[in-house]
């Protein structure tokens, strides 16, 4: 029998009098393998550290049974050594005061792999990492004799790795069984129950709605015959027994459509399930552009601070479609959209380009307008087009009315994402736009991006991003561009 390795139970956590998780029971077990996905801010991080012990319940009990090892996104590399053959085999230099955001990711992995532990507690590892450190991962962790519980925006990585889905959705989780994969089945499967469940209300109101008419349409028509004249009346015989028998027989009517008002009261109501409309973003005529190749280059050598990264290189960026720049960590990527962003000389680009960039960068905003407001004031789209646009990258209810500086460093990047695709851009340059999402606001941008009609360039390691909106790659190996 499998040990348990963690417990919860009860347990809740609040901040501020808002209510993070609420969970009654769970366990896991030693051999278990946990993927655990949920919006931004859901409590994805707080219940891995709640495992942990760096975290504690406002209620309720944690126990922990084994040593875990873990590994935080957003903490740099620790004082510990690390074994000296995964630090050879991750390319780690051996000056390890300035790491590059790719370097830091792979010394704290190999930090975590040096020691085996009984379970590993794992938050978003593949961020800054190129796919060569994502198959590292993939190998460490493919044949690991333990518990695992892992948070990843790359479904990739969790098809591979998990066989459990914890899905956090207002503070509950939810248990399916599979991978990534296997869950979105399962959640498609829910929408269309919820659908089918809607129709059959609405189907069966609509049937009592009727009923109930009908049965005051005859009472009224029962109690009008009843009130007829007196010399009408007089003429009947037994006329006492006529006017009980239609009065009663109307208030039985009025008794019939009033129980049948009071079982449409207590029909549980189904929610409609929301569908998402395609998203699409118009080019205006002054955006437009018509050279078949918007960027283009010839013999480019592409060369900072005596390292050079690109040798006489050639290539042509097609008018409209969208192309990922892969490559290993430190090969160009970025510098390379740095120079085009720049427009330098030694680049051919069209002179209405209009280029947008999103950078790898943490952003905030001074501004003290609502989010709704200084979007508007920075988009040519009506309003019903805005409000779609932030409802995808999840800003609803009453996230509209945000002061855009009082929003969160992962807000701040969804609402970026939202400005340059709202923006009077025809060229969009994206270094990593999926490194600090989540898996629904990736799947928003990748609809972004397929209704987009401009032109746009991104990097990424993200292959299930790539292989879902990429019409064409191009790889950055040996200081060439090779395309794929």
């Amino acid at each position: 029998m499998e040990k348990i390795c963690f417990e919860l139970e009860n347990v809740e956590v609040a901040y501020l009098d808002k209510e993070i998780l609420k969970i009654d029971r769970l366990a896991i077990h030693q051999f278990d393998r946990i993927g655990i996905v949920g919006s931004n801010g859901a409590g994805k991080s707080t219940l891995l550290k709640l495992l942990s012990g760096k975290v504690q319940p406002t209620k309720g009990k944690v126990y922990r049974h084994v040593e875990s090892g873990c590994f935080e996104q957003l903490e740099a590399p620790t004082s510990l050594g690390a074994d000296p053959v995964l630090l050879g085999k991750l390319d780690i230099p051996k000056d390890s005061v300035h790491l590059s955001g790719g370097e830091q990711t792979r010394m704290k992995l190999a930090q975590l792999f040096t020691n085996y532990y009984d379970a590993l507690l794992i938050d978003e590892p593949t961020t800054h990492l190129d796919q060569e450190g994502i198959s590292f991962l993939l190998e460490e962790i493919r044949y690991y004799y333990g518990a695992l519980i892992l948070i990843s925006h790359d479904r990739a990585v969790l098809d591979e790795l998990v066989t459990t889905i914890w899905e956090i959705h207002e503070g509950k989780v939810r248990v399916y069984l599979g991978n990534y994969s296997e869950y979105v089945v399962q959640k498609q499967l829910e929408r269309e129950q919820q659908q089918q469940a809607h129709e059959q209300f609405v189907k069966e109101k609509s049937r009592l709605e009727k009923t109930a008419q009908e049965k005051m349409k005859k009472a009224q028509k029962v109690a009008q015959a009843g009130r007829m004249s007196k010399r009408e009346a007089n003429a009947l015989p037994n006329k006492s027994f006529m006017t009980k028998s239609k009065g009663t027989s109307a208030k039985a009517m009025q008794r019939a459509a009033k129980a049948i008002k009071n079982r449409m009261e207590k029909l549980l109501e189904v929610e409609a399930v929301r569908e998402n409309k395609p998203i699409v973003f118009r080019q205006s005529k002054a955006t437009e552009l018509y050279n078949k190749f918007p960027i283009m280059v010839e013999r480019f050598t592409l060369q900072v601070e005596n390292k050079l990264l690109l040798e006489d290189v050639s290539f042509q960026l097609p008018l409209g479609k969208k192309i990922a720049i892969t490559g290993s960590n430190g090969s160009g990527k970025s510098t390379l959209l740095d120079f085009i962003a720049k427009k330098d000389d030694n680049l051919i680009i069209s002179p209405k380009a209009k280029i947008g960039y999103f950078k790898q960068m943490s952003y905030h905003f001074t501004n003290d307008a609502t989010v709704m407001q200084f979007v508007k004031n920075r988009s040519g789209y009506d309003e019903p087009f805005v409000r779609s646009v932030l409802h995808s990258m999840q800003f609803v209810g009453t996230d509209l009315q945000k002061s855009v500086k009082s929003l969160s460093g992962g807000e701040a990047i969804r609402l970026q994402l939202c400005l340059l695709f709202l923006g009077e851009y025809n060229i969009l340059l994206l270094d990593e736009p999926t490194n600090f999402l989540d898996i629904y606001a990736i799947e928003a941008l990748e609809t972004f991006i397929t209704g987009y009609e401009g032109t746009i360039l991104f990097v990424s390691h993200d292959q299930q991003f790539i292989k879902n909106v990429a019409n064409l790659q191009l790889n950055i190996h040996e200081k060439k561009l090779i395309q794929n």
